[in-house]
Parts: C-alpha cells; sequence; structure tokens
C-alpha cells in the first residue's frame, strides 16, 4: 500500500471536498507505480516514463483565457495572445475541476517557482494524474523539508485533462481550456493532457508578477562560464535554447525561463522541457542520456514492444518531449542562479534561409529584435503547424506576456544599458536558400560563433554591414567555413537571395507598424528599405 496523508481539510480551502486517497508530495517512486498501474504510461528501457498526451501534441494557444476582473484588467495585453473570460466563466470551469479532483484519487505537489528567495513564489498543483504529478514535481523546484513545512501557496492550479468544457455554457472556444485569475493566481486545466500547459501556465503568473517588483522576466536558457562570464539564449521553442545552453564547457543555469534582478539572474525552473525528435547522442549527449534515465517523462516518443525508444519516429508529433530533472545535466548549476549577463543572445529559426548565422546588434537594434521576436513556427510545437512557417512573436514569448510587449522592452534596455551586455543575432534555422531547398544550419557552425562570442573572440575580428538588415557580420570566424558569414554566397541563385532578402526585411517593417510606441532610433534600427 502506497502511504498517503489523509488530511481532505487541507483541500478543502481549495474547494475540493475529496472522497479518494490523497496523495501529499508523493516521490518519484510513487508516482511511477501509479501511473504504470493505471495504465497511464509505459517503462521504457533505462527507465524513463513514457506517456501519450492523445489529441494534443502541443500547447492549445487559442484555448488559453485570462480572466477580465477589476485587479488586473489595466494591465493586461488583451487580444489575440490574451483572450478574456468572465469571472462567472471561470468559477464554472473552477467548480467542474474541483467537483472531478473530489471524486476520486488525486496528487499534490507542492514546490517553488523561482530559485531567488526573494523572487519566487510557492506553487501548487492538484491533479487527477500522476505522471502530470511528476512532471510539475520535474518541472518547479523542490523545496526542502524545512521550507515544505512554512511555505504558503502563492499559485495554485486545479488540473483535470477529463474535464470537458461546453463552450456554449462554459465561455470556451472549445472543450479545452487553460484559464488564469491573476488576482487569485489560480489555474484550471482542462480537456487536454499536454503536461507544457501546467509549465507555461506558471510562467505567465511569472511574466504578470515579477515586472511588478523590478525583475524582467525572460523566455530564454542561461548559463555561466569558469569566469563568471553569463550568457542569456531568448528563443521560441526549436530554436536551439535547450541544446545550445547544454554546453559541457559552461554551467548550465537553466534552459528556458529566468528572471533578471538586480543581483543577477535566476531560474524560475528545476527541470527542463527538451524536445527530443531525431536528437543525436553524438551532438546532444547530455540532453539525450536524460531519455535513458529513471525520473524522466518522455511525451509522445515511440516505444516499442521491447522498451526500446526511437527518437527518430515522428509518427505521434514532431513535438516530442523530455522533462527531466536539471541535476540530470553533469554541469548543471546547483543555486540556479548567478550574475548579470555580459551576453544576450536572440536565437531565431529563420525559414528564409536569409539571415546570417551571426550578427551583432546595437542597443536599439537589439530591442528591435526582441519586439520583433523573429522565428519560425516548427512543426508540431502548436496545432496545425505541420511545417515551419516565419512569424514574429514580440519578446520571443509573446503566447507567455500577460503584460504589453513594451513593458518588457522597456526593461530589456534598462538592463542592458546598465550593465553593458553584448548582444548577438544567432540564425538556427535554414542556409543555402528556404525551408524545402537548402538545409539547417550546421550545429557546429552555431556553436564555434557562439564559443567565439561569448569568450569574446569575435570582438577583434573584422565586421561587415549587411545591405539590407543593417546589423554587423564578421566577415571570418575560427573553424567555421567563410562563406556561410555571407549568406547570399550559400544561395545558388544571389539574385534569388536578394529578392527573398527584400521580401523577408519588408515582412519586418509591416510587422513593426504594430509597435508605435517606440523610441524613434528603435523604430529605425530595423531593416532598411
Amino acid at each position: 500500500m502506497i502511504a498517503t496523508i489523509p488530511d481532505r481539510d487541507s483541500l478543502v480551502e481549495h474547494g475540493i471536498a475529496a472522497r479518494g486517497r490523497i496523495y501529499w508530495h508523493p516521490t518519484v517512486s510513487q508516482l511511477y507505480s501509479h501511473a504504470l498501474a493505471r495504465g497511464e504510461a509505459r517503462l521504457a528501457e533505462g527507465g524513463p516514463l513514457v506517456v501519450d498526451t492523445g489529441l494534443h501534441t502541443g500547447r492549445s494557444p487559442k484555448d488559453k483565457f485570462i480572466v477580465r476582473e477589476a485587479g488586473s484588467e489595466s494591465r493586461i495585453w488583451w487580444g489575440d495572445v490574451n483572450a478574456d473570460i468572465s469571472e462567472d466563466s471561470f468559477d464554472r470551469l473552477r467548480a467542474k475541476v474541483a467537483a472531478r479532483l473530489g471524486e476520486g484519487d488525486v496528487y499534490v505537489v507542492d514546490a517553488f517557482a523561482g530559485a531567488d528567495p526573494a523572487h519566487r513564489i510557492g506553487v501548487r498543483v492538484v491533479t487527477e494524474s500522476p505522471w502530470h504529478a511528476l512532471f510539475a514535481k520535474t518541472l518547479f523546484i523542490d523545496p526542502t523539508d524545512d521550507e515544505l513545512a512554512e511555505m504558503e501557496t502563492d499559485a495554485l492550479v486545479l488540473h483535470a485533462p477529463s474535464v470537458i468544457a461546453v463552450p456554449e455554457e462554459d465561455g470556451t472556444r472549445s472543450g479545452t481550456f487553460v484559464c488564469l485569475h491573476p488576482s487569485r493566481t489560480e489555474v484550471v486545466i482542462g480537456g487536454t493532457y499536454y503536461a507544457g500547459e501546467i509549465k507555461k501556465a506558471i510562467f505567465t503568473v511569472m511574466n504578470d508578477r515579477l515586472p511588478l517588483e523590478g525583475v524582467l522576466p525572460m523566455h530564454c536558457s542561461a548559463n555561466v562560464d569558469d569566469y563568471g562570464r553569463v550568457a542569456v539564449f531568448f528563443g521560441l521553442s526549436g530554436t536551439g535554447k535547450t541544446t545550445l545552453s547544454a554546453d559541457p564547457e559552461r554551467h548550465l543555469i537553466g534552459d528556458d525561463e529566468h528572471g533578471w534582478a538586480d543581483d543577477g539572474i535566476f531560474n524560475f525552473e528545476g527541470g527542463c522541457y527538451a524536445k527530443v525528435i531525431r536528437l543525436s547522442a553524438e551532438a546532444e549527449p547530455e540532453i539525450y542520456a536524460t531519455t535513458r534515465a529513471f525520473g524522466t517523462v518522455l511525451e509522445n516518443v515511440v516505444m516499442d514492444e521491447r522498451g526500446i525508444l526511437d527518437l527518430d519516429d515522428d509518427s505521434k508529433t514532431e513535438n516530442t518531449r523530455s522533462a527531466y530533472k536539471l541535476e540530470q545535466i553533469a554541469n548543471a548549476l546547483p543555486a540556479k542562479r548567478a550574475g548579470h549577463p555580459s551576453s544576450v543572445v536572440f536565437l531565431t529559426a529563420d525559414a528564409f534561409g536569409i539571415l546570417p548565422p551571426i550578427a551583432r546588434l546595437t542597443r536599439e537594434q537589439a530591442l528591435y529584435w526582441f519586439l520583433s521576436g523573429s522565428t519560425a513556427k516548427l512543426a508540431g510545437t502548436e496545432i496545425g503547424v505541420k511545417e515551419p512557417q516565419p512569424t514574429f512573436s514580440p519578446c520571443f514569448g509573446a503566447p507567455f506576456l500577460p503584460q504589453p510587449p513594451s513593458v518588457y522592452a522597456r526593461m530589456l534596455g534598462e538592463k542592458l544599458e546598465r550593465h553593458g551586455a553584448a548582444v548577438w543575432l544567432v540564425n538556427t534555422g535554414w542556409t543555402g536558400g528556404p525551408y524545402g531547398e537548402g538545409r539547417r544550419m550546421p550545429i557546429q557552425a552555431t556553436r564555434a560563433l557562439l564559443d567565439a562570442a561569448l569568450s569574446g573572440d569575435l570582438a577583434g575580428v573584422e565586421f561587415r554591414t549587411d545591405p539590407f538588415f543593417g546589423f554587423d557580420v564578421p566577415v571570418a570566424a575560427p573553424g567555421v567555413q567563410t562563406s556561410l558569414l555571407n549568406p547570399r554566397l550559400t544561395w545558388a541563385d544571389p539574385t534569388a537571395y536578394d529578392a527573398k532578402a527584400r521580401e523577408l526585411a519588408q515582412k519586418f517593417r509591416k510587422n513593426f507598424e504594430r509597435f508605435e510606441d517606440v523610441a524613434p532610433g528603435v523604430a529605425a534600427a530595423g531593416p532598411r528599405a
């Protein structure tokens, strides 16, 4: 019999009248046992838990809502990203979720979001699913026994994926819903088994709270070298944040979510959530090893009857995922905190094959590219995306920004000015032609260029000014084929490159028209007409 603490009153405060067992702060082994016994997961060779998320193999951005309520209404960036829902609808969905959680066994995970004690929040996840509890336990920061005894619940996630909304009565778009009430700091989730919704819901909470405390929340990975030089890597899913920050020569601070406070940066999370489709043991050995480890949760990875994984199989989705503790990366920084960045890197997966593998940005250009957030939506990251598409996502994380992008851009500009970080644009997308014609940027070249940039070796090389985008591009760099640095030379038809470059530049200018309140120098820092 798996131990449980029958303290039902502790869930009554959340409106849950539990009739089944309540599993408080379960161990990894307990959650494995339950998920396997219930037939909701399988055990793979090496020890990871393999799960299938069903219909939803990625986020459902059109099913995310924020409650329109007096306490937060004036600061929310309302529109396509943050669709509103009424308090009555929220309360109705919350009641449905709470009722479902009261029907059977539930799992309660208490953890922290934020490694900096001055800016962290206590998160409680209550779920009907043992493997989702394991996901939450993995992605958030474990409290010590003393911290657990004293911690308070600052943010509550009520998670019942088996609950399906009724749009006509619940005010939703479909049966799926991820709803945040900012003033109560409560999230209710239903209609989707994709675990990333839990993680990103709390990221949205942090993106709303931290600017109020003077802390810049960032959708970025981060690492630090032995000399204390910190680098942060902004980018949307699939652009290489996890892969490039897991550098064996540097110490990993975190792979996805950080805050930049007055005394440096800190990770929001205790784990990583990496894409693993076609993961290479040679190119990405540290992340690859997590897919063969006990405690890892693998989403939608194909496995045969013997328990052997096939990371190359995309028959379920391109968006296969591995959730693992940060400590599974050998060079992870235990404190999950470091000083101020000396380098800021914007990662973009350019599906047009136009951008160079690396470029140096001025402060004004940095804010232009930060607000633009150019990349490609990669297949599987969102429902309905079957192949890469060019897109613009302000601050490299628009789906998770409850406040207007200008709030975060202003804060970044202040941080850059105060701490003097160098800013680099790195294209991890295509070269030699657009998607379907060119090839993916060689990861070896990307790593070599990043090493040179972060160490300062690029500071003394010759640069040229890109005629279309105006940023500085190195003419040559150690260990990198010179022609790769000039993407026009990688195309079979240079005139076709010119035409596509003008087309992409126009997309940037058109997109930036929505930012009316930026400084003139920032608006002028984009592609040339």
